[in-house]
Protein backbone atom coordinates (compact mmCIF):
# COMPACT_ATOMS: atom_id res chain seq x y z
CA UNK A 1 0.00 0.00 0.00
CA UNK A 2 2.86 2.39 0.76
CA UNK A 3 3.79 3.18 -2.89
CA UNK A 4 0.12 4.00 -3.55
CA UNK A 5 -0.23 6.46 -0.67
CA UNK A 6 -0.03 9.72 -2.64
CA UNK A 7 -2.25 8.28 -5.39
CA UNK A 8 -4.79 7.19 -2.77
CA UNK A 9 -4.82 10.68 -1.23
CA UNK A 10 -5.64 12.17 -4.63
CA UNK A 11 -8.38 9.59 -5.20
CA UNK A 12 -10.02 10.10 -1.79
CA UNK A 13 -9.91 13.87 -2.30
CA UNK A 14 -11.94 13.74 -5.50
CA UNK A 15 -14.13 10.62 -5.39
CA UNK A 16 -17.02 11.87 -3.22
CA UNK A 17 -17.22 15.22 -5.01
CA UNK A 18 -17.14 13.47 -8.39
CA UNK A 19 -20.00 11.13 -7.48
CA UNK A 20 -22.19 13.94 -6.14
CA UNK A 21 -21.50 16.01 -9.25
CA UNK A 22 -24.21 13.98 -10.99
CA UNK A 23 -26.86 14.56 -8.32
CA UNK A 24 -29.97 16.06 -10.01
CA UNK A 25 -29.98 19.04 -7.64
CA UNK A 26 -26.30 19.77 -8.26
CA UNK A 27 -25.42 18.73 -11.83
CA UNK A 28 -21.86 19.98 -11.64
CA UNK A 29 -21.14 17.45 -14.39
CA UNK A 30 -22.44 20.06 -16.86
CA UNK A 31 -19.35 22.13 -16.00
CA UNK A 32 -16.72 19.39 -16.35
CA UNK A 33 -15.38 20.80 -19.62
CA UNK A 34 -15.05 24.31 -18.25
CA UNK A 35 -13.44 23.02 -15.08
CA UNK A 36 -10.82 21.07 -17.04
CA UNK A 37 -9.98 24.16 -19.11
CA UNK A 38 -9.72 26.36 -16.01
CA UNK A 39 -7.64 23.85 -14.05
CA UNK A 40 -5.18 23.37 -16.93
CA UNK A 41 -4.75 27.13 -17.36
CA UNK A 42 -3.97 27.48 -13.66
CA UNK A 43 -1.93 24.28 -13.43
CA UNK A 44 0.58 25.34 -16.10
CA UNK A 45 2.28 28.14 -14.10
CA UNK A 46 1.96 26.18 -10.87
CA UNK A 47 3.60 23.11 -12.43
CA UNK A 48 6.44 25.30 -13.70
CA UNK A 49 6.80 26.68 -10.16
CA UNK A 50 6.65 23.13 -8.79
CA UNK A 51 9.28 21.84 -11.20
CA UNK A 52 11.59 24.78 -10.45
CA UNK A 53 11.38 24.22 -6.71
CA UNK A 54 11.81 20.46 -7.08
CA UNK A 55 14.94 20.84 -9.19
CA UNK A 56 16.26 23.55 -6.83
CA UNK A 57 15.76 21.39 -3.75
CA UNK A 58 13.23 23.72 -2.14
CA UNK A 59 11.03 20.65 -1.73
CA UNK A 60 11.28 17.01 -2.76
CA UNK A 61 9.16 13.85 -2.73
CA UNK A 62 9.60 10.70 -0.69
CA UNK A 63 9.87 7.92 -3.28
CA UNK A 64 8.54 5.36 -0.78
CA UNK A 65 5.04 6.84 -1.12
CA UNK A 66 4.81 7.22 -4.91
CA UNK A 67 4.61 4.85 -7.87
CA UNK A 68 8.00 5.90 -9.22
CA UNK A 69 6.68 7.35 -12.49
CA UNK A 70 8.08 10.86 -12.97
CA UNK A 71 7.49 13.64 -15.50
CA UNK A 72 10.20 16.34 -15.59
CA UNK A 73 11.39 15.22 -12.18
CA UNK A 74 8.02 15.19 -10.43
CA UNK A 75 5.99 12.09 -9.56
CA UNK A 76 2.87 11.60 -11.67
CA UNK A 77 0.82 11.90 -8.48
CA UNK A 78 1.93 15.52 -8.18
CA UNK A 79 0.47 16.20 -11.64
CA UNK A 80 -2.82 14.59 -10.57
CA UNK A 81 -2.77 16.85 -7.51
CA UNK A 82 -3.41 19.91 -9.72
CA UNK A 83 -6.62 18.33 -11.04
CA UNK A 84 -7.94 16.51 -7.96
CA UNK A 85 -7.51 19.29 -5.40
CA UNK A 86 -8.94 22.07 -7.61
CA UNK A 87 -11.87 19.82 -8.58
CA UNK A 88 -12.88 19.33 -4.95
CA UNK A 89 -12.40 23.04 -4.23
CA UNK A 90 -14.35 24.30 -7.24
CA UNK A 91 -17.11 21.74 -6.61
CA UNK A 92 -17.42 22.91 -3.00
CA UNK A 93 -17.42 26.55 -4.11
CA UNK A 94 -20.14 25.75 -6.67
CA UNK A 95 -22.35 23.97 -4.14
CA UNK A 96 -22.01 26.57 -1.39
CA UNK A 97 -22.87 29.45 -3.73
CA UNK A 98 -25.69 27.47 -5.33
CA UNK A 99 -27.42 26.57 -2.07
CA UNK A 100 -26.44 29.33 0.36
CA UNK A 101 -26.67 33.12 0.29
CA UNK A 102 -23.18 34.31 1.18
CA UNK A 103 -23.54 37.86 -0.12
CA UNK A 104 -22.94 39.22 3.37
CA UNK A 105 -19.29 38.12 3.08
CA UNK A 106 -18.71 40.72 0.36
CA UNK A 107 -18.69 43.37 3.07
CA UNK A 108 -15.35 41.93 4.13
CA UNK A 109 -13.74 42.06 0.68
CA UNK A 110 -11.82 45.33 1.11
CA UNK A 111 -10.60 44.31 4.56
CA UNK A 112 -9.44 40.92 3.28
CA UNK A 113 -7.60 42.49 0.35
CA UNK A 114 -5.91 45.01 2.65
CA UNK A 115 -4.85 42.37 5.19
CA UNK A 116 -3.58 39.88 2.59
CA UNK A 117 -1.59 42.53 0.72
CA UNK A 118 -0.16 44.01 3.93
CA UNK A 119 0.92 40.63 5.31
CA UNK A 120 2.35 39.53 1.95
CA UNK A 121 4.35 42.72 1.39
CA UNK A 122 5.66 42.62 4.97
CA UNK A 123 6.62 38.95 4.61
CA UNK A 124 8.45 39.68 1.37
CA UNK A 125 10.57 42.39 3.00
CA UNK A 126 11.34 40.31 6.09
CA UNK A 127 11.83 36.88 4.49
CA UNK A 128 13.15 37.90 1.05
CA UNK A 129 16.02 35.40 1.44
CA UNK A 130 13.70 32.40 1.87
CA UNK A 131 12.68 31.40 -1.62
CA UNK A 132 9.37 29.61 -0.91
CA UNK A 133 8.19 32.41 1.36
CA UNK A 134 9.33 35.16 -1.01
CA UNK A 135 7.92 33.64 -4.21
CA UNK A 136 4.62 32.86 -2.50
CA UNK A 137 4.43 36.46 -1.26
CA UNK A 138 5.13 37.86 -4.73
CA UNK A 139 2.53 35.63 -6.41
CA UNK A 140 0.01 36.54 -3.72
CA UNK A 141 0.61 40.27 -4.11
CA UNK A 142 0.22 40.11 -7.89
CA UNK A 143 -2.86 37.85 -7.79
CA UNK A 144 -4.74 39.67 -5.04
CA UNK A 145 -3.88 43.10 -6.43
CA UNK A 146 -5.16 42.09 -9.86
CA UNK A 147 -8.34 40.34 -8.69
CA UNK A 148 -9.21 42.78 -5.95
CA UNK A 149 -8.07 46.15 -7.33
CA UNK A 150 -7.98 45.80 -11.11
CA UNK A 151 -10.49 43.09 -12.09
CA UNK A 152 -12.75 44.12 -9.20
CA UNK A 153 -13.60 40.47 -8.63
CA UNK A 154 -17.15 40.50 -7.27
CA UNK A 155 -16.84 37.37 -5.15
CA UNK A 156 -13.62 38.08 -3.26
CA UNK A 157 -15.27 38.03 0.16
CA UNK A 158 -17.30 34.92 -0.53
CA UNK A 159 -14.34 33.14 -2.11
CA UNK A 160 -12.18 33.85 0.94
CA UNK A 161 -14.91 32.62 3.29
CA UNK A 162 -15.28 29.41 1.29
CA UNK A 163 -11.52 28.88 1.41
CA UNK A 164 -11.72 28.97 5.20
CA UNK A 165 -14.43 26.31 5.04
CA UNK A 166 -12.21 24.27 2.74
CA UNK A 167 -9.65 24.14 5.55
CA UNK A 168 -11.73 21.26 6.95
CA UNK A 169 -10.42 19.20 4.04
CA UNK A 170 -7.18 21.01 3.33
CA UNK A 171 -5.63 20.34 6.75
CA UNK A 172 -6.13 16.53 6.70
CA UNK A 173 -4.99 16.22 3.06
CA UNK A 174 -2.00 18.54 3.21
CA UNK A 175 -1.22 17.36 6.70
CA UNK A 176 -0.90 13.79 5.44
CA UNK A 177 1.27 14.92 2.52
CA UNK A 178 3.60 16.73 4.92
CA UNK A 179 3.84 13.83 7.36
CA UNK A 180 0.92 13.90 9.78
CA UNK A 181 0.05 10.30 10.64
CA UNK A 182 2.83 8.83 8.48
CA UNK A 183 6.26 7.49 9.33
CA UNK A 184 7.74 10.27 7.21
CA UNK A 185 6.49 13.07 4.97
CA UNK A 186 5.54 12.54 1.34
CA UNK A 187 6.52 16.12 0.53
CA UNK A 188 9.61 17.42 2.31
CA UNK A 189 10.82 21.03 2.57
CA UNK A 190 14.23 22.64 2.80
CA UNK A 191 14.11 24.29 6.23
CA UNK A 192 16.32 27.15 4.98
CA UNK A 193 13.74 28.19 2.36
CA UNK A 194 10.64 28.49 4.59
CA UNK A 195 9.79 30.53 7.66
CA UNK A 196 9.52 27.40 9.77
CA UNK A 197 6.08 28.19 11.16
CA UNK A 198 3.83 25.14 10.76
CA UNK A 199 0.29 24.14 11.62
CA UNK A 200 0.61 20.47 12.52
CA UNK A 201 3.18 19.51 9.87
CA UNK A 202 2.01 22.00 7.22
CA UNK A 203 4.30 24.98 6.45
CA UNK A 204 2.36 28.24 6.70
CA UNK A 205 3.37 29.00 3.11
CA UNK A 206 1.27 26.05 1.90
CA UNK A 207 -1.91 27.73 3.15
CA UNK A 208 -1.19 30.82 1.05
CA UNK A 209 -0.11 28.71 -1.93
CA UNK A 210 -3.45 26.88 -1.75
CA UNK A 211 -5.40 30.12 -1.35
CA UNK A 212 -3.95 31.62 -4.54
CA UNK A 213 -4.45 28.41 -6.50
CA UNK A 214 -8.09 28.32 -5.32
CA UNK A 215 -8.73 31.97 -6.21
CA UNK A 216 -7.31 31.57 -9.70
CA UNK A 217 -9.25 28.37 -10.38
CA UNK A 218 -12.63 29.79 -9.40
CA UNK A 219 -11.92 33.11 -11.12
CA UNK A 220 -11.12 31.48 -14.47
CA UNK A 221 -13.92 28.93 -13.98
CA UNK A 222 -16.28 31.88 -13.50
CA UNK A 223 -15.03 33.60 -16.64
CA UNK A 224 -15.67 30.46 -18.67
CA UNK A 225 -19.11 29.65 -17.25
CA UNK A 226 -20.51 32.96 -15.95
CA UNK A 227 -21.04 31.10 -12.68
CA UNK A 228 -22.36 32.21 -10.18
CA UNK A 229 -24.02 35.00 -12.20
CA UNK A 230 -26.05 32.27 -13.91
CA UNK A 231 -27.65 31.42 -10.56
CA UNK A 232 -29.19 34.87 -10.29
CA UNK A 233 -30.23 34.84 -13.96
CA UNK A 234 -32.03 31.55 -13.54
CA UNK A 235 -33.70 32.73 -10.33
CA UNK A 236 -34.91 35.91 -11.97
CA UNK A 237 -36.36 34.03 -14.92
CA UNK A 238 -38.13 31.54 -12.70
CA UNK A 239 -36.07 28.56 -13.82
Amino acid sequence: MKPYTYLLINFLTIVVCFIFSFHPKIRFDKYFGSFIKASIIVAIPFLIWDAWFTHSGVWWFNQDYVLGISIIGMPVEEWFFFICIPFSCVFTYYCLLKFFDLKWAEKLSKLIIFVVLTVSITSLFIFYNKIYTAVTAIVTIVTVAYLGLIARYELFGRASLIYLILMLGFVPVNGTLTGTGLESAIVNYNSEEIIGLRILTIPIEDFIYGYIMFLLNIYIFGLLTKFPLSIHTNADSGL
